[in-house]
């Protein structure tokens, strides 16, 4: 499809960030199968109401797409309904913007049921803003014969059948779930830890997991080539079995309404024990990790332990070869396992690798800093993603034992000299601290 692409540099963003942006937007229209025939960029410090872009650039649109006999606008920005409506009229043409567009790649890319029903639910939830049409004959509301009409618009018709619509698709989705959460605990109790590999849409995850696992998952270099997860295990070496799954990519300025949408995928990375958070070497890291970041906090992932690993070395400048791992104990942070490599580091970033999941280059010696991540405290990246913690509980606090039963996982337990218990416990913080609030005791001195 012919289309004219629209990209808004915001002055108050930097320079690098503004052509990053626009290369990304590129990548997006490509990815979803359109063939740029001209390409408008506006500078402007805010949108406008109106048309987003000013009434000048509109008309200078609605000229370019007439010459160029382009059928769509695509805008590398989130538009209201109402500026979509008003391009369309001033341009004749039909008019797309970033939220849109990936929703289009997703309904592309899904091939599962329960990608399709995650696609599906997100595209309903972005058009149910944008409904605004309605049959004027209907809406007659006069006295007289045969001058009397149901008095139901289209727009009102058309929420009620797409309200019923995501009525059904939550409900086939909350089964989904169940099934999901079944797995899991099934995993959860086979004491294996679990890695998820998160990380910017076409930094190479799939191409990874595929190396890593050997699961022939689909890769390509476009973005979003996979959608689905997929979990396999994996050994690390004899006595360290994984098991790995891979997610969907992220992107900057992704629709919340597919964050929504596709919890139940991105539950497993929620769930993981350890994070393999996948880098492309050659784009900029501080942005892309920045953005991923705080996804998986909106997620209610960000505190699982992390490994960086960055990737594509191949085509890196700097990716000639990889460096050997450092002696035990030289890692870049105390308690920590050492970094497998000198790749670079972000200010308090975790343990880094430098990879190639095309060549091979550097695998062994991510596999050996991940064992070492989990081996140098068998209980530091506990099964849930939840630090164990050591617990010294007096005689008189039955009812705590009791509650850390029935809401956390005891680990170990042995009887204390005086009547009360040790306790290796594995339990989200806060419902351990909701815990000893309900039984009068401080955190601090069970530790």
């Amino acid at each position: 499809m012919r289309a004219i692409l629209v990209h808004i540099d915001f002055r108050r963003r930097a320079a690098a960030e503004r052509n990053e942006e626009f290369d990304e937007f590129a990548l997006l229209a490509a990815s979803a199968g359109a063939e740029p025939v001209a390409t408008v960029r506006v500078s402007r410090a805010a949108p406008d109401a109106r048309y987003c872009i000013g009434s000048g650039k509109v008309e200078e649109l609605a000229r370019a797409a007439q010459e160029r006999r382009a059928e769509l606008l695509l805008f590398n920005h989130a538009l209201s309904p109402a500026q979509e409506r008003n391009i369309e009229r001033v341009a004749r043409c039909r008019v797309l913007d970033r939220v849109g567009l990936i929703l289009d790649i997703f309904a592309r890319r899904a091939h599962t049921h329960e990608g399709k029903l995650q696609v599906e639910l997100a595209q309903l939830q972005h058009l149910s803003t944008r409904l605004v049409r309605g049959w004027s004959h209907l809406e007659r509301q006069k006295g007289g014969i045969g001058l009397r009409g149901p008095g139901e618009t289209q727009l009102e018709t058309d929420r009620r059948l797409l309200g019923g619509r995501i009525k059904t698709i939550h409900r086939r989705l909350a089964r989904v779930r169940s099934q999901r959460r079944q797995s899991r605990r099934r995993r959860k109790n086979s004491r294996i830890p679990r890695l998820s590999l998160v990380g910017y849409t076409n930094a190479g995850k799939s191409s990874l997991f595929n190396r890593l696992s050997g699961a022939g998952v689909y890769t390509a270099d476009k973005l979003f080539a996979t959608l689905d997860p997929t979990v396999r295990r994996v050994e690390l070496d004899r006595q360290t079995p994984v098991l790995l799954s891979d997610t969907v990519g992220f992107i900057r300025h992704i629709p919340h309404d597919l964050i929504a949408a596709f919890h139940a995928t991105l539950d497993e990375a929620r769930e993981a024990d350890l994070l393999l958070h996948v880098i492309d070497s050659g784009a900029d890291s501080r942005l892309r990790v920045a953005e991923v970041n705080q996804v998986i906090a909106e997620l209610g992932a960000g505190d699982i332990p992390q490994v960086l690993v960055y990737n594509k070395i191949d085509a890196s400048a700097e990716g000639d070869g990889v460096a050997s791992a450092p002696a035990a104990g030289q890692g870049h942070e105390t308690g920590q396992a050492p970094a497998a490599t000198d790749a670079p580091r972000l200010d308090g970033s975790p343990p880094a690798a430098r990879v190639s999941a095309k060549t091979g280059a550097g695998l062994a010696a991510l596999k050996q800093l991940l064992a070492a991540r989990l081996r140098q405290d068998p209980y530091a990246v506990a099964p849930g993603g939840h630090r164990a913690r050591e617990l010294k509980l007096p005689a008189t606090a039955g009812r705590l034992r009791a509650g850390l039963f029935r809401h956390g996982r005891v680990t170990a337990e042995r009887a204390a000299a005086n009547g009360g218990w040790h306790m290796r416990v594995e339990a989200p913080p806060e419902a351990l601290a909701r815990l000893c609030r309900e039984n009068g005791v401080e955190v601090g001195q069970l530790l």
